[in-house]
């Protein structure tokens, strides 16, 4: 029995099932963790959708930025970009049941003594407390308000946490930072458009990686993410981000929890490694 927390799939629904057979997955023994963004730039959306849904109860996945994208193009309220590959999903005759799972999953999770969400917590958040926030967005997105919320969620501002938010901005808010966000200000004020390795430097004056920001809340627990693909494979004892390229051409990784060992698997020719951290 073991739990595998596995990067961005970004419809590459291939290499997914190569991890898989690399780690043995054995879904009515084992449990997959996946950090978001399931669909989109990858070929094969559909595909990778599908098969997450069929495992039930064996796959645990968060929503991330590419996953609110595919809902809110569905809803009509924006268009495809530049680079997109969700057109198989929106003509599945399978669609409206896949759209309505996608809604239900969550924003964030936490369990033996991880935690997992797509793209990082603000420096005020506690564990518990984002568990809360993620709470609000999953209850609209996942209810009969959720257009209104699909509607209404695209935006930078506000770009900070305050406690007296209230309405879309405090759910725009709390889905940018767990769905967007790479750097922040150390109190917390969020910075969109840094999506290069965060290398000293080259880094807006005053912004650092969210997970770098001293006395972070959050700290006490490894927090698992992805959305980071230049930052590739992040291993330490506060934060794991996984991210590591696959619909890129380069690799999709997976962390065993139980004893952090790393298995990869390339995304174009099949090609693996396996390494202890």
């Amino acid at each position: 029995m073991a739990t595998y927390a596995i990067g961005d799939v970004q419809g590459c629904y291939d290499a997914l099932r190569r991890l898989l057979d690399i780690v043995e997955f054995d879904p009515p023994r084992d449990t997959l963790w996946l950090v978001g963004d399931l669909v989109n730039r990858g070929s094969q959306s559909l595909a990778a959708l599908r098969f997450v849904r069929n495992l039930g109860d064996a796959a645990i996945t968060v929503l991330g930025n590419h996953d609110l994208h595919l809902l809110v193009v569905a809803a009509g309220y924006s268009r495809q970009h530049r680079g997109d590959t969700l057109d198989d999903v929106l003509r599945a005759p399978d669609r409206d049941e896949l759209l309505h799972w996608l809604r239900r999953q969550k924003l964030m999770h936490a369990s033996d003594g991880y935690a997992m969400v797509h793209a990082g917590l603000l420096p005020h958040w506690s564990i518990t407390l984002a568990l809360a926030l993620a709470r609000e967005v999953e209850q609209v997105l996942g209810g009969e308000d959720h257009d209104e919320l699909l509607c209404l969620m695209y935006g930078n501002e506000p770009h900070a946490w305050r406690d007296d938010l209230t309405g879309y901005d405090r759910l725009r808010v709390i889905v940018n930072a767990m769905t967007r966000m790479r750097l922040c200000s150390a109190d917390g004020v969020m910075e969109f458009r840094h999506k290069l390795a965060p290398v000293a430097g080259t880094m807006p004056a005053g912004y650092m990686p969210w997970y770098d920001v001293a006395r972070r809340a959050s700290a006490g627990t490894p927090i698992v993410f992805g959305h980071w693909a230049s930052l590739g494979v992040l291993l330490r004892e506060d934060v794991i981000g996984l991210d590591s390229g696959c619909v890129w051409g380069r690799k999709l990784s997976a962390l065993r929890l139980d004893d952090r060992r790393t298995f990869q698997c390339g995304c174009g020719a099949l090609k693996s490694t396996a390494s202890r951290q």
